[in-house]
C-alpha cells in the first residue's frame, strides 16, 4: 500500500519535464489544469490573459446588472390592442449609457467621417451626407421652428441636448463607429498601438482606418495594411505583435439596446423591494403613481419633460414648469435606481428590435430580441477574410435618402447559408426577423402562398405595401409606389420598435413598457437614442460577489 501511495505522488510531481506538486500545478494560474503546461512562458506555448478580473465598463456606460421581470406590464392601457401583453422574462446583465446620444458626440462621429472619408472625393461621396441627422425634422406647416432647424444640431447652446432627426439605421452606424473608437483607444493604452496612429488617419497622414473585426480576423489589413508602423511598446515587449479576443481588451461592440434590455433598464426594479411597490404601484421609472417629486427637496417638481397637456408643453413659466419647451439637457432630471438619465421624457429611444403586436415567449423567454440576421465573413480565393477597400456599397432608402451599407476597412459579410444551418434545431436560416409572427412558414396556409402580388399573397398575416425606390448613375431618384389593393398592414421587417415618452408625448407614453413603431429609415424631432453594450462574463461586479460571501460567512 505503502509503494502505490509513493507511485502515484511522483506521477503526479512529474509533469512536462518541470517537478511540481499536484497542488501547486492545478492551483497555479500560469499552469495549465488540462495539460500541465506553462502558459504564458517566454519560450512560446499557451499565451492567455490569466490576470483578467473582469469587463471593464466602457465610456459613458453603466452597469446593469441582469434578472427577471415582467416585460409588457402597464399600467393603463386605453388603445385595449394587445400591444403590451404581460411576458415574464430574464435577462442577461448589460451596459447602458448613462444618457442620450448627445448632439456633441454626434458631431464627433460627423466630423470623424469628414476627415477620413472627404465628401468631395468621388469614392466618398456619400458617407458623410448618408450619416447626416434630418434638421427639416423640426419644421410644421403651422408652426414657427426655423431656429430649431437652422441652429439645433451644431450651436453650443444644444451641444449636450440629445441628438434628433436620426433614423434606425443612421442610429446603428454610430454605434459601430463608436465601438471602432473606443476598442482602438484601449489598443493605444495596452501599448498595442501608437497615440498617433488615432490621429494619423484623422489628419490625412494615412490613408485607412482601424476596424475591430477586421484587426481580430486580418489584423495586417488595418490602417490600410499599414499598421506595422503604428504599433506600440508591445511590438518588442510581447510575442505578438497583435491583440486577440483571448487578451480580454478588446471590448465588445457598442449597439442599440434590445426592447427586453431598455424596458429592464427603465423600470429599474432593483430599487422597488417594498411589497406595495411588487405589487406595481411603480408606473415609471421613479417611485410611486405621480409625476412630480413628493420628497421635501424639490417637492412638486416634474419629473420627467413631457407634454403635460393640449398646448403645454412645461407648464407655466417661473410655476409648475418642467424646465423645457422642446427637449432638454441630458441630466436635467434625476436619474432612476440604475442611475441612467431621462428613461421617460425628453426624447423616445429606438431600440434594435423588428415590430410586431405579440411577444412570443413561448419560443424565448430569456434575452428576447425579434431581428436576429445571422451573418459570416466573407472568405477570399487566398482563403483570408475579404476586407472592403472601394468596393463601398449604398443603399437607397424609401425615402430617397443613400447611406453607406460598409466602410473602407471593414470586413465582408455574406448571409450564413446550408454549411451553418444544417441539421440544426436552434435556427435554420440567416435571416430571422419573421419568425413564428408574418413570414411563410409561419403560418397554416403556408401550402397556399404564391409569389404572384396579386394572387394569394394577400392571405399574409402582414402583407404590407412595397415601394421601390432607385437612384440612376446620375444620382435621379426613381420612386415606384405599390397600388396593389390587398395590402393590409404597415408592419413588415424594416419597422422598429421605440420606446418611452417624449416631448411631444403626454405622461401615458412614460411609462416603460408602452411601446411605438416606426419604419427603420424615418425620423422625427423626438426620437433619439442611446448605445448598449453585453457584459462577458460573470452577471455582478466582482465586488458585487465579495460582499455576498462575506454575507454568507
Amino acid at each position: 500500500m505503502k509503494k502505490q501511495f509513493i507511485k502515484v505522488v511522483l506521477s503526479c510531481a512529474v509533469i512536462a519535464g518541470s517537478v511540481s506538486s499536484c497542488k501547486n500545478s492545478s492551483s497555479s494560474k500560469n499552469t495549465s489544469r488540462a495539460t500541465g503546461w506553462k502558459i504564458n512562458a517566454k519560450e512560446g506555448g499557451f499565451q492567455h490573459n490569466t490576470d483578467y478580473k473582469e469587463q471593464e465598463t466602457a465610456p459613458g456606460l453603466v452597469f446593469v446588472e441582469g434578472g427577471t421581470f415582467t416585460k409588457g406590464k402597464v399600467q393603463d392601457d386605453v388603445m385595449h390592442d394587445w400591444n403590451n401583453t404581460p411576458t415574464a422574462q430574464h435577462v442577461m446583465s448589460f451596459y447602458m449609457d448613462e444618457t442620450e446620444v448627445t448632439n456633441s458626440m454626434y458631431l464627433e462621429y460627423l466630423d470623424y467621417l469628414k476627415s477620413v472619408y472627404p465628401p468631395e472625393d468621388p469614392r466618398y461621396a456619400n458617407i458623410y451626407t448618408g450619416a447626416l441627422p434630418d434638421t427639416l425634422v423640426w419644421r410644421n406647416r403651422l408652426g414657427f421652428n426655423e431656429t430649431m432647424t437652422n441652429n439645433y444640431l451644431r450651436h453650443p447652446a444644444y451641444a449636450e441636448y440629445p441628438v434628433v432627426g436620426v433614423n434606425w439605421i443612421q442610429a446603428v452606424q454610430f454605434a459601430e463607429w463608436r465601438t471602432d473608437r473606443v476598442n482602438e483607444i484601449m489598443l493605444e493604452r495596452e501599448g498595442y498601438l501608437s497615440e498617433e496612429a488615432k490621429y494619423k488617419v484623422v489628419n490625412g497622414d494615412i490613408e485607412g482606418t482601424f476596424s475591430t473585426e477586421a484587426y481580430l480576423n486580418r489584423p495586417e489589413s488595418v490602417y490600410n495594411g499599414q499598421i506595422d508602423s503604428l504599433q506600440g511598446k508591445m511590438k518588442k515587449d510581447s510575442l505578438s505583435n497583435f491583440a486577440s479576443r483571448s487578451t480580454g481588451i478588446i471590448l465588445p461592440e457598442y449597439r442599440l439596446p434590445t426592447e427586453t434590455e431598455w424596458e429592464y433598464a427603465a423600470a429599474a426594479q432593483v430599487g422597488s423591494r417594498e411589497y406595495n411597490n411588487q405589487r406595481g404601484r411603480k408606473k415609471y421609472p421613479w417611485e410611486g403613481d405621480y409625476t412630480r417629486n413628493g420628497q421635501r427637496l424639490g417637492r412638486g417638481d416634474q419629473l420627467a419633460n413631457f407634454k403635460q397637456g393640449k398646448g403645454d408643453y412645461g407648464g407655466i413659466a417661473g410655476w409648475s414648469d418642467d424646465g423645457a419647451d422642446i427637449t432638454a439637457q441630458v441630466k436635467s432630471y434625476k436619474p432612476n435606481d440604475l442611475g441612467l438619465y431621462e428613461m421617460a421624457g425628453n426624447v423616445a429611444e429606438w431600440v434594435a428590435d423588428v415590430y410586431r403586436p405579440i411577444v412570443d415567449d413561448e419560443v424565448s423567454d430569456f434575452n428576447y430580441y425579434r431581428g436576429n440576421i445571422y451573418m459570416k465573413t466573407a472568405i477570399g480565393e487566398d482563403g483570408k477574410v475579404n476586407v472592403i477597400r472601394d468596393s463601398i456599397v449604398y443603399d437607397t432608402l424609401p425615402n430617397g435618402k443613400v447611406v453607406a451599407v460598409n466602410l473602407p476597412g471593414e470586413l465582408k459579410m455574406v448571409a450564413v447559408d446550408e454549411n451553418e444551418t444544417y441539421l440544426r434545431t436552434n435556427f435554420s436560416s440567416s435571416d430571422n426577423r419573421g419568425y413564428r409572427d408574418g413570414e411563410p412558414g409561419s403560418s397554416r396556409f403556408y401550402d397556399r402562398f404564391s409569389d404572384d402580388e396579386d394572387g394569394d399573397e394577400k392571405k399574409k398575416m402582414y402583407n404590407s405595401p412595397k415601394h421601390k425606390v432607385q437612384r440612376d448613375s446620375l444620382g435621379a431618384i426613381t420612386r415606384n409606389y405599390d397600388k396593389s389593393n390587398y395590402r393590409t398592414t404597415l408592419i413588415n421587417d424594416e419597422v422598429r420598435v421605440y420606446k418611452g415618452g417624449s416631448w411631444r408625448d403626454r405622461a401615458y407614453w412614460l411609462d416603460p413598457a408602452q411601446r411605438r413603431y416606426l419604419p427603420q429609415y424615418m425620423a422625427t424631432d423626438y426620437i433619439g437614442f442611446r448605445c448598449a453594450m453585453s457584459r462577458v462574463g460573470s452577471k455582478s461586479k466582482t465586488k458585487n460577489k465579495t460582499v455576498r460571501s462575506k454575507k454568507v460567512k
